[in-house]
């Protein structure tokens, strides 16, 4: 990771955090009640609260024998995952259950528990706090093989309505079944635009597999992924923070839940995915995201390189010519061939703007964003579209800037952007040059 790429404390406070986030916002995210109430109301899905508990005589009044097997009793202002007890099932007395590190607790433990939490053992200040039960979310399938015993989570850092970095949490056996990266759980960096994991750390450690064991922490599939980051999106929205960190837990049966929010969120998630924030962040900042499906596919579309370079690498070398016949994906799905020049010397990739309009490109549910671009002519607002093309029978998809390229040979300019995992042959075919210039204007 370069340094200047990298978001540090200070930055996230003073540029992103305390700019993007109002106090309103701020106080949401700080009591993880308000923040359910504010997701219910929007429609978000969220794990069911069994109880809550403002006062002592809420403690001495309850029916603590009527609770399920599984729930978490858990502090409304805690702070990174303490005050938290997690239970699996119930033990085989009445009135104790087991929690996910296998201890044994009873009513009145839970009793003396919810007081402490009341009193703000568990807050910042420990200013009195409030505390709830909720339902017990589990391990889905997915993630069965690589977390200890307790629910992971998926954390997505949302700026501007876009998902701009990711990592899933495992709970290990020194965390005791907790997500929390300080406790010992492990990091996985998450691709944006595929939901498969690229690389994991452990105590601020790159490592490969789950700790004591052989399994690869990279390559993991996350289910759903859309739907999470849509999720994580409309979650931002309903908050009124502008830059926050929302954790999502895969619930077995009914899907992405927000288990909470953070309006700071921490910075290790770079580490987790080997690239730094505060670049992220600036690419994202000035842009007019409408709504949750589209902050999605900008995501999709800026972050892809990660491991999309990596599938390139595996699948092999592809070698291909200066001038280059490919395939285009047309707004009605349909498959067409076009010509284009493949030019290393440009970063992104651009299409001809009446070629892009006749294949159904300019629809506004597929323009990414606009940006201004001056040149001899003037300033000018220029699209940047969501482009699927075929290169040498390779998919790739990425922005491309929409162009008046009429006095130009071909309709269509490949960046180095897409390029990854191929080698451009230098020799040109003249004959093949001449066929292909001749089907273009045909």
């Amino acid at each position: 990771m370069k340094a200047s790429t990298i978001l540090g404390l200070n930055a996230r406070a003073t540029l992103f955090s305390y700019r993007y986030n109002t106090a309103k916002g701020r106080s949401v995210a700080a009591s993880k009640l308000r923040t359910k109430k504010c997701f219910k109301k929007a429609g978000i899905p969220i794990p069911a609260i069994y109880a809550k508990f403002v006062r002592s005589e809420d403690v001495y009044t309850f029916n603590w024998d009527g609770l399920p097997e599984s729930f978490a009793l858990k502090p409304s202002k805690g702070l990174g995952g303490e005050g938290i007890i997690v239970v699996k099932k119930r033990d085989k007395n009445l009135g104790t259950w087991i929690t996910t590190n296998k201890s044994k607790v009873t009513v009145d433990d839970l009793k003396l528990h919810t007081m402490d939490i009341l009193e703000g053992a568990y807050s910042m200040g420990n200013v009195p706090d409030a505390a709830y039960i909720e339902e017990y979310v589990g391990r889905h399938s997915a993630f069965r093989k690589y977390a200890f015993r307790g629910t992971p989570d998926i954390r997505v850092i949302v700026f501007n309505k876009v998902p701009v970095m990711s990592m899933l949490r495992l709970p290990t056996k020194e965390s005791g079944g907790r997500a929390n990266l300080h406790q010992g759980a492990v990091g996985v960096g998450i691709d944006i635009a595929t939901g498969i994991t690229i690389r994991a750390i452990w105590h601020d450690e790159v490592i490969r597999f789950k700790p004591e064991t052989k399994r690869k922490l990279h390559g993991i599939k996350i289910p759903g992924w859309t739907n999470i980051l849509e999720i994580a999106v409309r979650a931002q929205e309903a908050s009124g923070l502008g830059y926050v960190g929302v954790d999502i837990v895969l619930h077995p049966e009914r899907g992405p839940m927000v288990l909470e929010i953070n309006s700071q969120p921490g910075l290790s998630i770079q580490m987790a995915n080997g690239v730094g924030l505060k670049k992220r962040l600036e690419k994202v900042e000035d842009l007019e995201i409408r709504d949750a499906e589209h902050g999605v596919k900008v995501a999709k579309a800026l972050f892809a390189s990660i491991f999309s370079g990596r599938v390139k690498a595996e699948e092999g070398i592809k070698t291909i010519d200066v001038f280059q016949e490919i395939t285009i994906k047309t707004g009605d799905g349909r498959r067409v061939k076009s010509v284009a020049k493949i030019d290393t010397g440009a970063w992104r990739t651009s299409i001809d703007k009446n070629l892009a309009k006749s294949l159904g490109l300019l629809d506004e549910n597929n323009i990414l964003w606009r940006k201004k671009v001056k040149s001899s002519l003037g300033e000018e607002n220029r699209l940047v579209i969501n482009l699927t093309m075929w290169i040498g029978g390779r998919k790739v998809t990425t922005p491309a800037s929409v162009a008046k390229r009429l006095s130009l040979k071909f309709p269509v300019i490949v960046g180095r952007k897409c390029l990854k995992g191929m080698v451009v042959n230098p020799v040109v075919d003249l004959e093949e040059k001449k066929r292909l210039m001749e089907k273009t204007y045909n």
